[in-house]
């Protein structure tokens, strides 16, 4: 097992067992502590898994959304909205709600942050303590 293989399964472990898979809810948990990074790690395992099949593009999707977050805590703000880009385009396929999740709030989320971006002519990063992204599942 890598290094990396052995934190992404500390990461995942309180989250086994459950009735979506480990490292999905793994992702939202990274997401939402503002950990992007990692939250693509723990999804990519899923995403390898599943890169062809019908969940490819959502993973993908997802992985992307986080990897935005991930350029805009390093101040690359056209890297994160062209990240932002590939996400909508990648979870645009999908029905509203999909694998408990509401991609019309996803997509709310990524038009706000984009929209964030765009006016402030990709000069003045939107990410502060104050205001992070949060993503939820419905129950």
């Amino acid at each position: 097992m890598s290094h990396k293989s052995a934190r992404i399964a500390r990461m995942i472990e309180s989250f086994q067992g459950r009735d979506l898979d480990a490292h999905y809810l793994g992702y939202f948990d990274c997401f939402n502590r503002q950990w992007f990074y990692e939250a693509h790690d723990v999804l990519e395992d899923l995403w390898l898994a599943d890169k062809k099949g019908p969940d490819g593009n959502f993973y993908k999707g997802l992985i992307q959304l986080a990897g935005a977050f991930v350029h805009l805590q390093k101040n690359r703000l056209p890297p994160s909205a062209a990240l932002f880009k590939l996400a909508w385009r990648n979870l645009e396929a999908y029905p509203t709600t999909h694998q408990c999740l509401d991609l019309n709030a996803v997509r709310h989320l990524i038009a706000d942050w984009l929209d964030q971006l765009e006016q402030g002519r990709y000069l003045v990063n939107p990410l502060t303590p104050a205001r992070p992204p949060q993503l939820g599942l419905l129950t």
